[in-house]
């Protein structure tokens, strides 16, 4: 309860929405590029303790949110295989595709299981040496590590029955995208727990090259505004550069053992965000080395045209173009409970944070 307690104080949290409102003079637009941010934000009611001149946008910072409909598409192709078992995390299970999602597909018999390892689908493979088992790999740098782990396990025991369909995505080239889009960020809340693996300094060239604030945030209300002080205080002085407030987590070269693991397995690859369109090098897909273990090079598969759904804006949402109650299908039709949208799926998702803590604006 101590460490809750240091990063929940009330006098800590007061004396920062204080000082932000103190400094900030200008408007300034900061967005959050992580889902946990996201949620946590809304959670804590973090908007109501700024001044009128912050503005907090949600950006493409949930890996089920941005991952493609095609994807899904593939996966419950692959889930209708007679000798499969798809082995996935939670969130993307309700994820809706053209037609279908593996949880409707998992309802009418296909073999869809929960994991919460990617050691549980390397067991899986070795307790059913008859079928094969296809990890969906989705995820930014905090989730590569893992798929990269069991790709090597798998290779180094020789389980031949092991296949990771990987989604797996880079951050930085995102937050790129948007600003090339001429989306108005001044600053960016950086990811935490992205950036534990990959380290702070992947964002240096961001900074300098579009003259951009970021400041790398933990997910406490403490955390929180003071991340979004220092971010106000680069906007309002021009001083603009990388910053840690996560200092005890993140560190400049990140994790390097998780870094280099993640090199031999996967490469970049051009990759498609919702919202976003096709970005380039954003994605990872696995070596040739190991492509023996690449479920789209050795599982074929025929899927549907992809179908995306009427008067979704997720993509807009995922932009901060768009807040999530300027759906006309926000709680109209989409819910948590029957989404009609990847962004109301996971908790990490913006409609999702949005309809949870009834923010309506």
């Amino acid at each position: 309860m101590k460490y809750v307690d240091e990063f929940r104080n009330k006098a800590l949290v007061q004396d920062l929405a204080h000082r932000i409102r103190e400094i900030s003079r200008h408007p300034v637009s900061l967005m959050e590029v992580c889902g946990g941010h996201t949620l946590a934000i809304r959670k804590f009611g973090i908007p109501s303790l700024l001044p009128e001149t912050v503005e907090l946008l949600s950006g493409p910072g949930c890996p089920v949110c941005v991952t493609s409909r095609e994807y899904i598409d593939r996966a419950v192709a692959y889930s209708r295989l007679n000798n499969v078992i798809i082995a996935t995390y939670g969130d993307l299970i309700r994820v809706p595709g053209s037609s279908s999602s593996l949880e409707k597909e998992r309802a009418a018999g296909a073999d869809v299981r929960i994991v919460y390892s990617t050691l549980d689908a390397l067991k899986m493979a070795e307790d059913n040496p008859s079928k094969k088992i296809i990890f969906l790999g989705i995820g930014f740098e905090t989730t590569t590590p893992s798929s990269a782990v069991a790709i090597k396990t798998a290779s180094q025991k020789r389980i031949a029955n092991f296949f990771v369909y990987s989604a797996h995505k880079t951050m930085p080239p995102a937050m790129s995208a948007l600003i090339d889009e001429g989306i108005k960020i001044d600053g960016y809340i950086g990811p935490g727990h992205v950036s534990t693996v990959a380290g702070a300094d992947m964002y240096n060239q961001l900074a300098k090259k579009y003259n951009l604030a970021i400041v790398i945030a933990g997910f406490e209300p403490v955390d929180l505004l003071q991340s979004i002080y220092l971010l106000v205080r680069q906007f309002e002085t021009g001083n603009h550069h990388v910053e840690v407030q996560y200092t005890r987590v993140v560190k400049p070269q990140g994790n390097l053992i998780a870094r280099k693991l993640v090199n031999e397995i996967f490469e970049p690859r051009d990759d498609w965000w919702r919202g976003l369109g096709i970005l380039k090098n954003s994605g990872l897909g696995i070596r040739k080395d190991f492509a023996a273990f690449d479920a789209e090079k050795n599982i074929e598969v025929e899927t549907e045209p992809v179908r995306e759904p009427k008067g979704c804006i997720c993509g807009e949402v995922l932009k901060g173009i768009k807040k999530p109650y300027q759906c006309k299908l926000f709680a109209n039709g989409c819910n948590p409970e029957d989404p009609v949208g990847a962004c109301m799926v996971s908790s990490e998702g913006a409609c999702h944070a949005y309809f949870r803590y009834q923010v309506y604006e």
